[in-house]
């Protein structure tokens, strides 16, 4: 089969190649073709060598397809299943995080396009334990984004929101859009903040359900956040949008005793966080990692009651020969999710 491969580390070593089929599904594991596959920040610094990967590996940790064929002791899925699995691809199910329901920090798992072979590709073995079945009322293309769906659930879930909150997102890009649908879903009164650059994404929120949004290149945000608060602040915030002047301003934003979750990640930038203004406010920060499984059942049962949007995020499709050309798109943020087809 042909497939997007890091072949061997340091910066870039990333090709479309003829790369093994994957051999028949062992115990416990799922071989699946796959119909669609998302690109994300994570297959990008893979390529640039500034996450940890296992060459040769195939890339691409989201994905929806069919199951194929079902290995040894498999009785959740069957052949003509429609699926979708967690980035987490293979743990030790041994470790204090493990036992615990939070495999999401085992430091002993394999993710799926680092550790293990991704999606990028026509075919691919998953584990039943980390897979899951993609709702009947929605596309393979949205499927693909449900992984991404999940770690904007698990966010959701570590932080905590009630109906009569105030919440701030600060970055209207996939998961900052993705983090509105679910704000609003717990009943939460959502504001989205974005620049210049984002006002289609700003729209979008909007269209997605933000009861506000602010352009903080022409309004002073600070200000709009308090005047809709009481003077007080949002009662939480969420960063999406992996930039410094972001952090800063969700510090401001954020009230007394108020919550604080960091979604974006940097890879090899340094961010600075003004510690004094934490202690003064008492902010209460958290980053959020990954996935679990109860972040997927929360996923899973509003996609089936139909209160999320996932299919109008994925803005622009290529074939699997084009990643160069997905790659570039999504690097450049000319869209929001970015699909990748495999070909025969």
């Amino acid at each position: 089969m042909k497939a997007v491969v890091k072949t061997e580390k340091g910066p870039g070593h990333v090709s479309y190649i003829d790369f093994p089929d994957p051999q028949k599904p062992g115990a416990g594991e799922l071989l699946v073709e796959v119909k669609a596959a998302c690109v994300c920040g994570t297959d990008l610094h893979i390529r640039e060598d500034k996450f940890r990967n296992r060459p040769p590996v195939v890339l691409g940790h989201e994905f929806s397809g069919v199951v194929l064929e079902i290995g040894e002791g498999v009785t959740m899925f069957k052949p003509g299943d429609r699926v979708t699995a967690e980035a987490p691809a293979r743990l030790c199910n041994k470790c204090m995080y493990c036992r615990t329901g939070n495999y999401n920090h085992c430091s002993n798992r394999s993710g799926m396009g680092w550790g293990e072979n991704g999606a990028f590709a026509k075919y691919v073995i998953i584990e039943e334990q980390m897979s899951h079945k993609v709702p009947d009322n929605i596309s393979f293309k949205a499927g693909a984004l449900m992984e991404a769906a999940a770690c904007v659930a698990h966010a959701i879930e570590i932080t905590g929101i009630k109906a009569d909150d105030t919440v701030v997102i600060s970055g209207p890009g996939p998961n900052g859009l993705l983090m509105t649908q679910f704000a609003k879903a717990e009943g939460a009164t959502v504001i989205v903040t974005g620049t210049n650059a984002d006002a289609k994404r700003l729209e979008m929120a909007k269209q997605l359900g933000a009861d506000y949004v602010i352009n903080v290149q022409e309004e002073d945000a600070v200000q709009k956040i308090r005047d809709l608060t009481g003077g007080y602040g949002a009662d939480i915030v969420f960063e999406c949008a992996g930039a410094q002047s972001s952090i800063d301003a969700c510090f401001e934003y954020v009230r007394r005793m108020g919550k604080y979750t960091q979604m974006a990640m940097f890879g090899e930038r340094k961010m600075s966080i003004d510690m004094d203004k934490l202690v003064v406010k008492e902010i209460h920060m958290v980053g959020s990692q990954s996935q679990r499984w109860t972040s997927w059942d929360k996923l899973i049962k509003l996609l089936s009651a139909g209160k999320l949007q996932l299919e109008s995020l994925a803005t622009h499709e290529f074939k699997m020969s084009e990643w160069e050309k997905a790659f570039d798109c999504f690097e450049k943020k000319e869209g929001l999710k970015v699909v990748l087809y495999p070909e025969d």
